[in-house]
């Protein structure tokens, strides 16, 4: 399957949870440290012009990658960013081109689009838990996600930290579901 369908379907499950945040929640805590729901939302939205701004050829502009805003409408500053984002991945060459992802270095398009699915994935389960809902990604969204994450600096040695993207991680027993198990690679008790 093409990166970008993936990528597509779990914006869009991260973005199905997005709608069912209400105002009142956005000062909610979350399971990222530091960050209330308002923070997450604004992250991911940051992230997505990030990657629209590394599709285009931006290099060195780690400002880029935090000028998300969601102004009085959240889900929509969220859907203009995705829209924005899968419109800067459309053509091909970009999946091959080398791109900058925030400071954690240069990648083909097509990687960071499969970094792109693993944070859309796991944020839309801390999304989730703040708000007290279900969510159930797609199975081939957890499982793509379940193996960019292997590879994520965990930041449990000190000179990881800079480039971990995520909290240290969580064991959790090889055997549990595929969801349970990315989350503990990310740091999230399931």
């Amino acid at each position: 399957m093409d990166i970008r369908e993936l990528d597509l379907r779990a914006s869009a499950t991260l973005g199905d949870v997005i709608a069912k945040v209400r105002l009142d929640q956005l000062r909610l805590p979350t399971p990222c440290d530091d960050w209330t729901l308002h923070g997450l939302i604004r992250h991911q939205v940051s992230d997505n012009l990030g990657f629209v701004a590394a599709a285009n050829g931006v290099t060195d502009d780690i400002l880029a990658w935090d000028a998300g805003r969601l102004g009085d409408d959240p889900l929509a500053a969220y859907n203009e960013a995705a829209d924005a984002m899968a419109k800067a991945f459309a053509d091909d060459v970009v999946l091959d081109r080398s791109l900058q992802i925030r400071e954690f270095g240069f990648f083909p398009g097509s990687m960071a689009l499969s970094m792109h699915v693993t944070d859309c994935v796991v944020h839309g389960w801390d999304v989730a838990q703040s708000i007290g809902v279900p969510y159930s990604p797609d199975l081939d969204l957890v499982e793509h996600a379940l193996g960019v994450a292997a590879f994520i600096p965990t930041g449990a040695d000190p000179n990881e930290r800079p480039r971990s993207a995520f909290a240290p991680i969580i064991k959790i027993a090889d055997d549990a579901a595929p969801l349970d198990r990315l989350l503990g690679l990310v740091g999230r008790r399931p």
